[in-house]
């Protein structure tokens, strides 16, 4: 589906444009053009390709989808791809964003994302000084918004830690805090591979051999590689505390049951002298000193008791009861 195709000039927005105009639009030296396609079609991947002489390969890759993060030179034009998170019934989904970028225009691709970017062309038309850089600026206007929509997915998901440890403490939570942590690290693993792989592909493009179309646009591309440095590091910082919260989990579960082992053995001591001194005056041996003692029976219910009196007790100040 076509979203947006619109013309700018000298960073003025010139008019929507029908698309099939961009081939002329393009050519003019001085314009370019951006269009936005969500979910497209073959047969309209196909009509950018004819209109803006895209490259077979990249076109290939939009075409299939499900591409890792990355961002590929040919001959003065770039392919990027971005992963794109969103949190859908509370779980993360991605999706993601492919872009063409070439002297005298920029083509974004959405698959699997609602969210769109009519924000980001709103920004860009607000700063005609910077949309005078064209495409370069737009690249950059488009990635910076993808990763600037990672930051508040990835608190929401440090918060849903502070919660899940918050719960470790509690009895009869285990099974819920280790399925609690673990749909945690599946989330943190998609929101990592969407990051880590973009921040080695934008590393490409401010110092060293940068490629033509971004020449004297580094210090915005740097400024999104510390951005997804912050997240890489927030992200690893997150992983280690989640790691720790289901080592720390696993502990209580251990010491929860070492705490019923003590009171089944402490319940089986007190139990078990009783029973032994009643199996004793059970066995109905003829010589037994007691067996015609008449207060051989009280006493010997007085003794067991006062033992397991003072056996309770003594568990009791050791705290296995």
């Amino acid at each position: 589906m076509l979203v947006n195709c619109v013309a700018y000039q000298e960073g003025t927005k010139l008019s929507d444009i029908p698309k099939e105009d961009i081939s002329e639009y393009v050519k003019r030296p001085d314009c370019f053009v951006w269009v936005g396609l969500k979910d497209p079609t073959p047969d309209e991947l196909e009509e950018m390709r004819e209109e803006f002489g895209l490259h077979e390969l990249a076109i290939e890759d939009a075409r299939h989808g499900h591409q890792r993060p990355k961002i590929e030179e040919y001959g003065n034009s770039l392919f990027a791809v971005l992963q794109t998170v969103e949190i859908k019934e509370a779980e993360l989904h991605a999706g993601e964003v492919d872009i063409f970028v070439g002297p005298n225009y920029i083509l974004s691709v959405r698959l699997h994302t609602e969210r769109g970017f009519a924000d980001v062309r709103a920004r860009c038309e607000r700063e005609p000084h910077l949309l005078k850089y064209g495409a370069a600026y737009v690249f950059y206007a488009l990635m910076d918004t993808v990763v600037d929509r990672y930051f508040p997915i990835l608190d929401a998901l440090e918060t849903e830690l502070e919660k899940i440890e918050e719960q470790i403490f509690l009895r009869n939570t285990a099974r819920s805090n280790i399925e609690a942590l673990y749909a945690l690290k599946r989330s943190l693993m998609i929101l990592k591979h969407a990051v880590d792989p973009l921040m080695e592909a934008v590393s490409k493009l401010y110092g060293g051999r940068v490629p033509q179309i971004c020449a004297g646009m580094g210090e915005y591309f740097r400024d999104v590689f510390d951005h997804l440095q912050r997240l890489h590091a927030t992200i690893e910082g997150i992983r280690d505390m989640q790691t720790t919260a289901i080592q720390v989990n696993l502990g209580m579960i251990s010491l929860n049951e070492t705490e019923v082992t003590k009171k089944l053995a402490a319940w089986a001591a007190i139990i078990g002298v009783p029973t032994m001194i009643a199996g004793i005056y059970g066995m109905n041996f003829k010589n037994m000193p007691e067996l015609d003692w008449v207060w051989g029976y009280p006493m010997s219910v007085a003794v067991m008791v006062v033992i397991d009196i003072w056996l309770y007790l003594q568990f009791k100040k050791i705290k296995w009861l």
